[in-house]
Formats: structure tokens, C-alpha cells, sequence
């Protein structure tokens, strides 16, 4: 399953309540940090709510 890098990379104040929280079910503690998720609908819909505020690579699983 093909992997997506998202780092968060702009502040989230002065931004909606709902787009915060999004954030941190991405697992965002601070600005600059970077996790992994798989390439699933529900986390690209988050990101699309939040890809104002997050930077976001796609690399392939090398386990495959």
C-alpha cells in the first residue's frame, strides 16, 4: 500500500476549530514535524481540509 508523508508546515492560528482538530487526528504535536499514513480516502480528506496548512509526498511501500 502506497504511503503518504504529510509535514506541517504553516500555523494553524486564526484558522477554524474544525481545521485544529483535523490536524491533530493527522497526529500533528508541532509545526515542521512530519508523519506517515497509508493512502486511504479518509486521510485525503483530511488533508484536503487542511492542505492549506500541510505539505504532502507519496512514496511506495518497499515491503511490496
Amino acid at each position: 500500500m502506497t504511503k503518504l508523508h504529510i509535514t506541517w508546515v504553516k500555523s494553524g492560528i486564526g484558522y477554524n476549530e474544525h481545521q485544529k482538530r483535523t490536524l491533530k487526528a493527522l497526529g500533528f504535536h508541532r509545526l515542521n514535524q512530519s508523519v506517515t499514513h497509508n493512502d486511504l480516502a479518509s486521510i485525503r480528506g483530511m488533508i484536503n481540509k487542511v492542505r492549506h496548512l500541510v505539505k504532502v509526498e507519496g512514496k511506495a511501500d518497499e515491503a511490496e
